[in-house]
């Protein structure tokens, strides 16, 4: 089993250069720093330590995906924010778990003694909201179907057709914004009963950097892929 690091950065060189020297290169088989677009000189920090890098075409997470994974060698992939909220000695404990064949490891914010110390009273409330719905109309178990890292089989976004714009053109065209695929990858993971799990993983305040989130557009575009797959997604 190969495992490909997905690390995404838009003007993270803060987090970067505090977050990545504590990532051992042998941890995986492949890491990637894949850029929005900074001007802070993330790009060149992490080309100047021999990362491999690309610099995303389209704007948006998902879109990112799409354009680096034709370039990941992993069967694998774990996505992981290099701001400071992705613990990084979590890294093997989530390679591990994928070894014991399962389709996709969450590292949760909310179960057991894991902590957000980056949530407000607003994400802390949408981030249960959403998990708890998606438990109730999809079949998941999630205490954190949310979170960015994670690990899970690089073949999910084909096989739950996570690729593409068909999922997401009507709520991003409604709603003005651009989503990452995290909530509709725990949605279709969950009512195709795939094999999860969760560690729990804290999320310490992020380095550096300006809060990216958009809560009212994303949180209406999550709530409507919530609603649709229920209806119209098999």
């Amino acid at each position: 089993m190969k495992t490909t690091l997905l690390v995404m950065t838009l003007n993270e060189i803060e987090g970067m250069k505090a977050i990545m020297p504590l990532i051992k290169r042998e941890w995986v088989d492949q890491i990637i720093v894949v850029d929005g677009g900074s001007t802070d000189g993330t790009i060149e920090w992490a080309q100047e330590n021999d990362y491999q890098t690309y610099v995303q075409k389209q704007k948006g997470f998902r879109h990112a995906y799409e354009e680096i994974w034709p370039m990941m060698i992993g069967d694998v992939v774990i996505t992981f924010s290099p701001d400071g909220n992705s613990v990084p000695e979590l890294i093997p404990e989530l390679v591990e778990k994928m070894k014991e064949g399962y389709d996709m490891v969450i590292a949760s914010r909310y179960l057991g003694n894991a902590k957000s110390d980056d949530d407000d009273i607003i994400t802390a409330f949408g981030n249960w909201m959403f998990t708890k719905t998606i438990n109730i109309l999809h079949g998941g178990h999630y205490t954190d179907a949310m979170v960015i890292y994670r690990a899970y089989k690089t073949t999910l976004a084909f096989d739950l057709e996570l690729a593409g714009d068909s999922a997401f053109r009507t709520p991003e065209k409604l709603f003005n914004t651009k989503v990452s695929w995290e909530p509709l990858l725990s949605i279709r993971a969950a009512r195709r009963k795939l094999k999860i799990t969760e560690i729990p993983g804290d999320e310490p305040v992020r380095i550096g950097g300006v809060r990216k989130l958009q809560i009212i557009r994303w949180g209406a575009t999550f709530l409507y892929q919530i609603l649709h797959d229920l209806f119209f997604w098999r």
